[in-house]
């Protein structure tokens, strides 16, 4: 008798944990985008993992463009994230979902907020997103297939249109500017999320130091008004990238920035860490 009442203890056990589990399953794609999110924040990397598709040829797109092929790969960048922050919020500021079948696509605004501990304490810093995806149902629960987010305040508030039919666009080459573009004077810089402000002053080619950490930013290329180089602080032992949109009349910037290198940590995914910059050039 006492295997028996054993056998039917585990036999309802197993019952109650899959009604359990079947109950916690979202029922709907919104529900589902929302308790994704909320893994991510909680870094439940186990829910995440079985409510995200796993197949090899997925591709996905994480901020500044960062590029994911299959699960592997987003799982460990994930596990480097929340290794590398000390806690995570993310509040939902707006989502939108279309379901036709067995697929839903959104479109979502949230915030990224990450606390990172540094010498002077923990570090907040908000990162205003943008994502798009697109879910499946599968064996009866939705699936994130695959995903794309950005920075929703990395362009400037005006358009930035291409150059029209017969106009020069703004090129550097080799470091040196092409005819017509003149980065030379002092320029306004602000670090968006810290409110940071500090002051660059840049020659013609975009090279030039700045008034944080005796930092110096030095400029690789610009195609199309599309402004890309790098930064070096001396002063705290970091160094890192930054992409900004130049303005028609080239006196703002915006778009972002990011840490390579942090002390001796060398192995920090590129254009992943950072934050959003909007510069304004002085004109005197």
């Amino acid at each position: 008798m006492n295997a028996f009442r054993c056998i039917a203890w585990i036999s309802l056990a197993l019952f109650i944990n899959t009604v359990t589990t079947a109950a916690a399953e979202p029922s709907d794609p919104e529900s589902a985008i929302r308790r994704l999110v909320r893994a991510n924040a909680e870094k439940d990397l186990p829910t995440l993992s079985r409510m995200m598709a796993h197949d090899a040829d997925i591709i996905s797109y994480g901020i500044a463009g960062r590029k994911y092929i299959g699960w592997p790969e987003l799982e460990q960048g994930m596990k480097e994230e929340f290794s590398n922050a000390q806690k995570l919020e993310i509040p939902i500021k707006e989502l939108k979902v279309w379901t036709k079948g067995a697929l839903a696509w959104y479109a979502m605004e949230l915030d990224y907020i990450r606390y990172v501990t540094e010498s002077t304490g923990l570090k907040r810093t908000v990162l205003p997103m943008r994502e798009t995806g697109v879910l499946e149902r599968r064996d009866g629960r939705w699936q994130l297939l695959s995903w794309h987010e950005s920075f929703r305040s990395a362009q400037l508030s005006g358009p930035l249109a291409s150059p029209s039919a017969g106009s020069s666009p703004y090129t550097i080459e080799n470091g040196h500017a092409a005819a017509g573009i003149d980065l030379s004077g002092e320029w306004e810089i602000l670090e968006v999320e810290d409110d940071k402000r500090y002051k660059a002053t840049f020659d013609k080619n975009g090279h030039g130091p700045y008034t944080q950490h005796g930092g110096r930013f030095t400029t690789s290329a610009i195609t199309n008004r599309l402004w890309q180089g790098t930064w070096h602080q001396p002063g705290n032992d970091r160094e890192g990238g930054f992409e900004v949109s130049l303005s028609e009349d080239g006196t703002q910037a915006k778009g972002i920035w990011w840490y390579s290198r942090v002390g001796t940590q060398k192995n920090i995914p590129p254009r992943e860490h950072g934050g959003t910059y909007h510069w304004k050039k002085v004109i005197p």
